[in-house]
């Protein structure tokens, strides 16, 4: 499996941790109770029938080398069996990206999409990642508007599965060209410049995250996307066009994944520069938007008062007033499922603000879960389950690299014998707490390296 590279994201050594909690549990056994697995994560179905041929071998052959079940002989055979039949349904939906038809390449890739979102296949992928990512590549530059949106999409995930080494850098640095063209032509689609937004934002993320020249590129470029739906001189917001709020939407949260990874130096600098012109975007049209917004805001403050306990916002009366307003809003000409979501997400922005309170999430995953009780937390989490979608829950517990950035340590193998008992949620608290800020501070001193370069 991917290895992180010396110094990158942190290396708190939580799996150390977890062999402690894991200690504690056996030892309490006796006097723990059973307790049913946490939900898994879906895999989405489709009406191609080679899609459900390879989550379905996938399905059997994957989670059976992860964790260690009670397989007799005869069972390993079949799951050695299934897998090389996958391996083999993979491959011709690898050669099927290089097909005239464009009808052939389009469920080609969302076969792929499909395989790599719900199954970690680093194994399978290190011989083939040259060949798929020029077979991305051609699919971004010939490709129809619909045909570029899912190559974007299945570029990022090919990303995540490299796990953010050389072969993930080597293939970001092939294909963010001509991201970087598509989401910059106003004549492209709007769902195709979307997903590069989103698949620059995160494969800059997973595979630049050290190289502080290729963050600086990618804020700017996600910057002159979002940035149009600014108030010009006058204060006025433009009208937006069709599809655009959705297309600032992506550009404006790929951007704040990749804003967590700044130094102290430069996040004082987007502070003062995108603070005050997001608050006046509170007032958009758009209400997916504005949602956007206001949680980029709730961040952005949480990244101030880490660097500066005295931070301050600015104007920040008129700020909560606005705030306010959003989260008890009740205009009847709006749908009630968007006042509703509005409502809510607004009132736990308002909370942070004023009292720096913010709703704790628990995510379960097989025997384990993992605590969301931060801005920059839940817009890590976000972003990666946009991409994964269903299938983030199976990375939680299996890919090292979302593993390794969430603070989660190497995947656990359990015996039948320990995945029949839960650890208890005080120790899997104490754990995620414990590993949590062990990466918060060699996050600082990366960001200390990186602000020489930036």
């Amino acid at each position: 499996m991917p290895r992180s590279k010396k110094g990158k994201r942190g290396s708190s050594k939580p799996g150390s941790l977890r062999q402690e909690v894991l200690q504690l549990q056996l030892s309490a056994k006796a006097s723990l109770k059973g307790a049913k697995n946490g939900v898994k994560g879906e895999s989405g179905a489709s009406d191609d029938e080679l899609t459900s041929d390879v989550l379905s071998h996938y399905s059997s052959a994957s989670e059976g080398t992860s964790v260690l079940d009670e397989n007799t002989g005869g069972e390993q055979v079949d799951e050695l069996t299934a897998q090389e039949e996958t391996e083999d349904k993979l491959k011709q939906c690898i050669d099927n990206l290089m097909d005239k038809s464009a009808k052939t390449r389009l469920a080609a890739l969302e076969s792929l999409r499909q395989a790599f979102s719900s199954k970690v296949l680093y194994d399978f992928l290190t011989e083939r990642w040259l060949t798929v990512s020029d077979c991305l590549e051609r699919s971004l530059k010939k490709g129809s508007g619909e045909e570029q949106a899912a190559a974007a999409t299945v570029f990022a995930l090919l990303c995540i599965q490299l796990g953010g080494g050389d072969e993930s850098e080597e293939s970001f640095k092939m294909l963010r060209p001509i991201l970087t063209t598509i989401l910059i032509d106003n004549t492209a689609s709007i769902a195709a410049r979307q997903s590069c937004a989103r698949a620059l934002g995160m494969c800059c993320y997973v595979s630049a995250a050290e190289d502080g020249e290729d963050l600086i590129k990618s804020l700017a470029l996600l910057e002159s996307i979002f940035t149009s739906s600014y108030p010009n001189r006058e204060g006025t917001l433009p009208t937006p066009k069709p599809g655009s709020s959705g297309l600032h939407s992506a550009a404006l949260l790929a951007w704040s994944l990749l804003v967590t990874l700044c130094p102290a130096s430069r996040l004082s600098v987007l502070l003062g520069l995108h603070l005050p012109k997001l608050q006046a975007c509170l007032q958009s049209s758009d209400v997916n938007y504005r949602i956007v917004v206001g949680e980029t805001i709730a961040l952005l403050v949480e990244l101030g008062r880490d660097v500066d306990e005295e931070f301050e916002v600015e104007d920040s009366e008129s700020l909560c007033q606005c705030l306010k307003s959003l989260a008890t809003d009740s205009n009847k000409h709006r749908a009630k499922n968007d006042r509703r979501k509005q409502r809510s997400i607004f009132r736990e922005v308002l909370h942070y603000i004023e009292n720096e309170d913010f709703t704790e999430e628990k995510i379960r995953f097989g025997v384990e879960s993992v605590y969301i009780d931060s801005w920059m937390r839940r817009r890590i989490y976000d972003a990666f389950k946009e991409i994964l979608e269903s299938g983030v829950r199976h990375h939680l517990q299996f890919n090292p690299l979302l593993r390794d950035i969430i603070g989660l340590g190497p995947p656990i193998i359990l015996d039948a014998t320990v995945k029949a008992n839960k650890i208890s949620r005080f120790e899997k608290h104490l754990f995620n707490s414990a590993a949590f800020k062990a990466r918060t501070k060699q996050r600082n001193k990366v960001r200390d390296k990186r602000a020489d370069v930036m």
